[in-house]
Order: C-alpha cells, then structure tokens, then sequence
C-alpha cells in the first residue's frame, strides 16, 4: 500500500509545496511510499487535449487513474480542496494555459458545428464537480475529533450578536420549484433505460402516452438501472423562478434589506448557473431590455454574470450608456450584497462567489448580516430559490430569534454520515440534466419502452434526473448506525416524507432499521425527520452541550459539513473527513477552500498565507493509522500516535497561522507541527530505533526555532511571482513556500534517515 496525496489549486496547493516534503520526510521512517497525483483544475483541462500538446507539455489523465484507484481495497487517497470550476474560472484558466504556450481551443459557449461541439463536451469533463464523484467511490463521515472541539472551546471564535429585531430572512420558491416537481421511483428489476424529450407538437400530434414517439429526442442513452434503486426527477420551473426573484427584489426594496443569492453553480455545473442567470436578468431587468440587440450581438450570457458582461461591454459603442444605466439600476433597485464592496463586485458578479455551503454559515455566524456597496453590514433577504434545501437556512434563523445568539463555547457537535458512493443523487445528475428547448414532455424511458417518469415542462425549463444505487444506501444506513452505536448519541436521518425520493428512502430506511435487531436504547436514539426540524432539533441539542449525528443524503452531506463547523468552530477547514470506499479503501479529505482566491491574493501581495492546513494534518494522521491497520504496521501506528499527540500539542500551543502580514502562517505552522511531531517520535517508547534517531532532531529543532522562525517570518512583506493562478511555475513556488534553508536542511536530513 501507498499513500496517494492529490495535488490541486489556489491555497490548498500552496501549502502542499511546504506541508508535504515535510510528510514524505517522516514518513520514510516507517518505508510508507508518498506518489503524488495533480487533479488541478489545470492538469484536468490539459489532460483532455492530448492531441494539442508538444511531448513535453503533455499530462496524465490523473483523475480517470485515481478513479479506478479508489476501486482498489488498498487505495489509501488524501484529497485537498480542488477547484470546481464555474465557466468564468474555466476561461481564465483557458487564457491562462494558453499564454504559457499551451495551444488548448478556447471553450466554444454556443457550439455550432461538430468539432466545436467535441471541444465543448471535453470541457464540460472539467466543469463543476468533476473530481469529487470519480473520487467518492464511498460513503462519508465527517466530524470534529476531540482535540480540535476542546481547542474550540477553550477557544471560541469571536460572535458577532445576533439581534431579535433582524429583518433577515431565508426566501425560496413558494411552488414551481424542484421540490414541488419530483417524482421518484423504486426500481424493480434491472433495466436499461433512456431520457428522452418529447416536443409538445409532437405529443398533440401522437397522443401523450405514446412512449416511443417517433419524433422524441433521445438525450441520454444506456443508462443502467439497478434494482432496489431510487430513481427520481424534476424540474425547475423558470417562468415561476423569475416572478419570484422579482418579488424577492421588490420585498427587499421596500424593506430595505440586502438582496442575496445564494447557489451551488460551481458544484451543480448545468442548472446552478442557469438559475444565477436568471437573478442576473431579474435584477437587472431594463438593461437586458433596453440593450437586448447590443447584448445579443455581444454575446452576453447572463449565466456567467455582471463581471463577464461588464469585460464584454468594452469594446461596445454603447460602453458608457450601458454603463449609465448599470449604475442608475444599483442605485435606485433593492440593496445588493457585496462580495467585495471595495471593489463593487455583487453578488451576482461571478457565479462561484456565491456557494451556498459556505457563504450561508458566514452569514448567519456574522449576526444574519452581510455587507451593502459602502462595506457597512446589513441585515439580508437570502435568496434560495429550491425549497429543498434552503430550510434547513430558516431552520437557523428561527433558533436565533427564539434562542439568541450561538455561542461556540458552549455548543456541542453535529456530525455527520452522508450518502454520496457511486454519483448519488444531486450530485451525479450533470449528465442527466437538461434545459428544455422547447415546450414538451421529459420522459425516462426502461428497455421495454415503458415510462417510469415523465413531466411536462415549458421553453427553458431545467429538468434533471438523480439515482441512489441500493449498495451506496445499504452502506450508508449502516455506516450511520454504526457511529450511533460507537458513540452513544443521537442519529438523525434527514429525510422528508413530502419529497418524492425521501418517501421511498424512509421506507427502505425503516425495513432495514427493523431487520438489524438493534437493542431498544440504540433504536430510540436514532430518528427520521425532515430537513428542517432535524436542523431545529440537532441545535436544540447542542445548545444543550450534547453531540448529534445527521445522516443525510449527498447534498445535505456537502452543506451541513460546512455548517455546523463553521457555527461550531468557525470554519469547517479543521474537520476530520474519511471516506471509506465500498471496495475497502478509504480517502481522507482535508477540508474546505472557499477562501483560497483571497488568501492567494494576500500571498501574492504579501508573501503571507494564511490557509490553515489542520485539515491536512488530520488527513495525514488518519491515513497513517489506516496504512497501520491494513498493513499491520508497526511503524506506522507508531508515527500515527506521534502525529496525533502533536496534532493536540500544535492546537494547544495555538499555532494556526495568523491573518497578518509578519506575523507566523502556514508555512511557519508547518515548522511547527515538524517540531512536536519530532519531539512526539523522541519521546515514545514502542519503537526505540525511530526514537533513537528523532530524539537529536527534536532538539535541534527545539533549540533553533527562534532562527527558522525568524526566516520564515522575515520572508514576508513584500510581492511574490507565482508564475501563475491556475498553473504555478514549480521552482518559484517551491522557493515561496519553503523560504528557511535551516529548516528545509533538517527536512533533508530526516528524509536521508
């Protein structure tokens, strides 16, 4: 077995370059093999454009490789924050590639031939989240170990008070939306099936039941039904999504509070950015009107938001009335968020400024206020146009008006068990979703010909189908009754009866619940409740100091694990994330990057990083004790062990990297946990060889940490050349990250052994 640490993007990146010599170094004392695999937005694209590349530029296909990997019983991955990229960041890492001398095509938005067509669908490999479902070949489990929820205790971050007379509120789609629209089905026997659309001509003509109208447009083939299986659809219905942005504008208007959107257009790649464009258009609605032939000409696609249109409008005769106009419609329509208000960028700039995961809990931490055109915080109409999931929102909002402020220190956990092997649900539906063309009928269609799904839908509508394969939920169930029992705390399964798929999971939740004669102590603990009284009732208990688990499908997976830290702790970056892989490996993930851009720029302007990589330390030690178990190493429990204590000795000292410039960051933090992982190996008595020789490193370390310090820290203050955003130049970042030679001659030396 090997250790296989991904190689990604932004910040996470940054602190790979520092971190992991540091890694392989220690690691080598227990003879644990380190390989590296580059999954970066910019090795992704590459990798799809072989046939334009000279010998010498030319990638692995990394992810396709880790994909069969993660198969493998003896896969052993941990796995940074990568780039999800939304369009706009796929262009700029286009022209970013392109100017190093990389001969990629540009990404053809209105494909019009078939060569055009083929580049579009090898980017649309790289859109999104590209990485996550090839990798997730598991099921998840997240939660705060004991030692990062003692420091965040002792600790807490500081909270911003949350008043009783707040107009904020969470707003979503009374009807129309993709929780109103599901329909879901129990699949009873292996099938092969295909989506097809069916335009409304056609029906009159045919007869609505005809399945296999001769004129149907066949959109997805063979896809392969299992039985036991949830197969569920739904759409969006945009005629009902814009009335409702333009009553949300209008309330916030009147109300005088900030307009707010809040999506996942980087992760739901096809129907996120169509829903942001939508708000985009709202919102700015006279000047799509009064400039459609201008805009049309121009090429301007809503969906990828006000910064690329304001890019467009450059060369345009019209630049300065456009302009005009841009800023009469800021001025006198609703308040709008900012996402950098000393730079006028809104919310609705770019499409992957507004994830909900993570800018929801900033929100509600900082007193359910964010930030208007002046930087002033105010309170804020956050818009979540899919009911599915914005309650668990309201669900925070209605405990702090009833309950007060949240107060880190006295809060117990949530953790949680989320169902995602195998692509399930949501987050497996991008090949599987589709925006009408036209007015007609979206069928699902099994090998007999048989409709197991149909809706009917308007011009522009945003359909999408989902599946959660019965091994991916077997596991889950398991995997969740599992922590329930190892721990003693209550488990919640988040599932709705009024949506369709949740109707058919509770049941095969329940029968299977029944069929594992759990004793009555541990089958009282565990409930089944919808999204938003689970969100109440998991809050009820930590205010009371008490842990819960939440088991929850793949979405609520991705937006709790962000929640409920960042109340908690302040971030979700130091959470611990094991994925056991249904084959028997496992990947630990090292936390969120939604920071990463502003802490890039910081270090480029700077020469400060700021990314706390506990995350990766986590991730390490679980993996070391992973390898331990599978290999039956003693070694590496040994360096396992160390690496834990250090873990705790690294958060009770508090050296997490500070925010400013001068002050210690990452790079000195990774000095650090070298230093009392070092001093941890010295002091343990089960292996006296490994102790032998760390015990003069430790105290070479110890006694010139004020040096290495003070090279580290000295380094700051000034700007830095990457050689990049999206592609480093690997010689000028490693010297970055890795500015005290003291320090990088004691990695040397423990790495030669």
């Amino acid at each position: 077995m090997k250790i296989t640490y991904t190689l990604t993007d932004e910040s996470p990146a940054l602190a790979t370059y520092s971190f992991l010599p540091i890694a392989k170094a220690f690691l080598n004392h227990a003879q644990i093999k380190v390989e590296t695999s580059d999954i970066s937005l910019s090795s992704r694209i590459l990798a799809q454009f072989p046939e334009c590349l000279e010998s010498t530029q030319k990638v692995a296909d990394a992810l396709s490789e880790l994909g069969k990997l993660v198969t493998q019983p003896n896969a052993n991955l941990i796995k940074t924050p990568n780039i999800s990229a939304s369009i706009p960041q796929l262009k700029a890492a286009i022209k970013e590639l392109q100017d190093k001398g990389y001969k990629i095509p540009d990404y053809p938005e209105d494909a019009t031939n078939e060569k055009q067509k083929e580049i579009k669908e090898k980017y649309q490999k790289v859109l999104g989240s590209a990485v996550n479902p090839v990798l997730r070949a598991g099921n998840s489990d997240r939660r705060s170990t004991k030692a990062v929820k003692n420091y965040a205790q002792k600790n807490p971050y500081k909270v911003k008070e949350f008043s009783p007379d707040s107009k904020s509120r969470v707003s979503f789609m009374g009807s129309g939306d993709f929780f109103d629209n599901e329909k879901a089905v129990l699949i009873s026997e292996n099938t092969e099936a295909k989506i097809v659309f069916v335009p409304a001509d056609s029906i009159e003509s045919n007869g609505k039941n005809t399945a296999d109208s001769k004129d149907q447009i066949v959109l997805k083939n063979n896809l392969k039904l299992e039985k036991g299986e949830i197969l569920d659809a739904t759409f969006m219905d945009c005629g009902a999504l814009f009335r409702f942005y333009e009553e949300q504008i209008e309330a916030c208007r009147k109300n005088d509070t900030l307009f707010s959107l809040h999506l996942k257009a980087t992760m739901m790649k096809v129907s996120d950015p169509v829903i942001f464009g939508y708000a985009v258009k709202a919102y700015f609605k006279e000047l799509f009107s009064e400039f459609k032939d201008e805009f049309e000409r121009l090429k301007i696609n809503a969906n990828n938001g006000v910064s690329e249109l304001l890019a467009r409008i450059e060369s345009s005769p019209l630049k300065e009335k456009i302009l005009k106009k841009y800023h009469e419609i800021l001025s006198k329509n609703a308040p709008i968020s900012m996402v950098d208000s000393s730079k006028g960028v809104t919310n609705l700039h770019v499409p992957s400024d507004v994830i909900v995961d993570a800018s929801m809990p900033a929100m509600l931490k900082n007193g359910a206020k964010l930030w208007d055109k002046e930087g002033n915080e105010k309170d804020t109409n956050a818009v979540i146009p899919d009911k599915t999931y914005a309650t668990i929102y309201e669900a925070v909002l209605e405990d702090l008006r009833k309950f007060g402020t949240l107060h880190p220190e006295k809060l117990g956990s949530v953790s949680n068990v989320g169902l995602m092997a195998k692509k399930a649900q949501e987050y497996g539906s991008h090949d599987k979703t589709f925006i009408a063309q036209s007015d007609g009928e979206f069928r699902i269609l099994d090998s007999k010909g048989a409709v197991l799904l149909a809706h009917s839908v308007k011009k522009g509508d945003i359909y999408r189908a989902n599946e959660a394969k019965p091994d991916a939920v077997d596991n889950w169930i398991n995997l969740g009754v599992e922590r329930a029992k190892i721990t003693g705390e209550m488990a919640i399964f988040w599932l709705d009866s009024k949506r369709a798929s949740n109707k058919i999971m509770i049941d095969i939740v329940e029968k299977k619940l029944d069929s594992m004669g759990l004793d009555s102590a541990l089958r009282e603990r565990i409930k089944i409740m919808s999204p938003k009284e689970a969100c109440l009732e998991s809050l009820r208990q930590i205010r009371a100091g008490k842990n819960v688990i939440s088991i929850t499908g793949n979405v609520l997976r991705d937006y709790l694990t962000d929640l409920f830290p960042i109340l908690e702790l302040g971030t979700s970056a130091k959470m611990l994330s094991v994925v056991p892989m249904l084959n028997g490996g496992a990947m630990f993930e090292t936390g969120a990057g939604g920071s990463a851009p502003k802490q890039v720029e910081q270090l480029v302007s700077e020469n400060h990083l700021r990314w706390d990589s506990l995350g990766e330390f986590l991730a390490l030690q679980a993996s070391l004790e992973f390898y331990a178990l599978k290999q039956d190493s003693k070694k590496a429990q040994v360096l396992a062990d160390a690496l834990d204590r250090a873990i705790g000795q690294w958060l009770d000292n508090n050296k997490a990297p500070s925010r400013k410039v001068g002050e210690d960051d990452n790079r000195t933090s990774h000095f650090y946990l070298a230093m009392y992982f070092a001093a941890a190996l010295a002091g343990q008595s089960e292996d006296s060889d490994i102790a032998a020789f760390f015990k003069p490193i430790a105290d070479t370390l110890e006694s010139k940490q004020d040096s290495i310090r003070a090279e580290f820290n000295g380094a700051q203050g000034h700007k830095v050349d990457l050689g990049g955003y999206y592609k480093f130049d690997d010689a000028k970042t490693e010297a970055i990250m890795r500015p005290s030679a003291t320090f990088n001659a004691i990695v040397e030396k423990i790495a030669r052994g």
